[in-house]
């Protein structure tokens, strides 16, 4: 049987997994989708829940986009085929079926994709974002430019045609699902990293332990 026959639909139901919304669900009782930007990843979770909250849906986001595609390896999957896998994970994540196609914006899981594929550009990856983050303090500008930049790293450090094509897919959407983002950082309004949410933290269970 081809893999990719049952690795791709696999790869959709583990990116569907909305792991955010379910940990601030579980911790603080509250749902992401109704607080900040309304987004199921991290940065919203932290805003919402705390740092212990947003690591761990950091870890599980970057770990739904890692399984199936080390799985797809692990099992000898054709490179093309493998990056079938990547992709429906990481759309799983932007369309999850278990919430009507709303979900996040994709930046965990696609960082999860690339540990799987190639472990060095996703470290340069991290240390893009990371610098950018340092330097400007928003998570949003800090994705946007990594995001950009993984294409020309996928191209300069591995080559291989199915992968520069993926990244540059999967950098694309990331970009597209930060357009407001993008607005807001144009007009001076996006929230800094650790920003506290103007009204609507301090009615939140256990607001006074969140992260500031």
């Amino acid at each position: 049987m081809d893999v990719s026959l049952w690795l791709v639909p696999l790869g959709y139901v583990s990116g569907s997994i909305p792991f955010g919304l379910l940990i601030a669900k579980a911790s603080k009782g509250v749902d992401v989708r109704e607080i900040g930007s309304g987004n199921i990843g991290a940065t919203n979770v932290l805003r919402a829940a705390g740092k212990g909250a947003a690591a761990l849906a950091l870890a599980l986001d970057m770990l739904k986009g890692w399984a199936p595609v080390a799985l797809g390896r692990m099992v000898g999957a054709s490179d093309v085929q493998v990056a079938g896998v990547a992709l429906a994970a990481f759309l799983g994540h932007l369309y999850p079926v278990f919430l009507r196609f709303r979900g996040g914006k994709g930046v965990a899981t696609f960082l999860g994709v690339l540990l799987a594929l190639l472990p060095k550009v996703a470290f340069l990856v991290v240390g893009v974002w990371l610098f950018v983050a340092a330097v400007f303090r928003y998570s949003s500008l800090a994705a946007l430019v990594a995001a950009a930049a993984s294409p020309l790293l996928v191209w300069l450090l591995d080559g291989r045609r199915s992968f520069v094509a993926l990244a540059v897919v999967l950098s694309g959407f990331i970009l597209i699902r930060h357009r407001e983002n993008m607005r807001r950082l144009l007009a001076g309004e996006e929230r800094r990293i650790g920003q506290r949410l103007q009204g609507v933290v301090a009615d939140l269970p256990g607001s006074d332990r969140l992260a500031s």
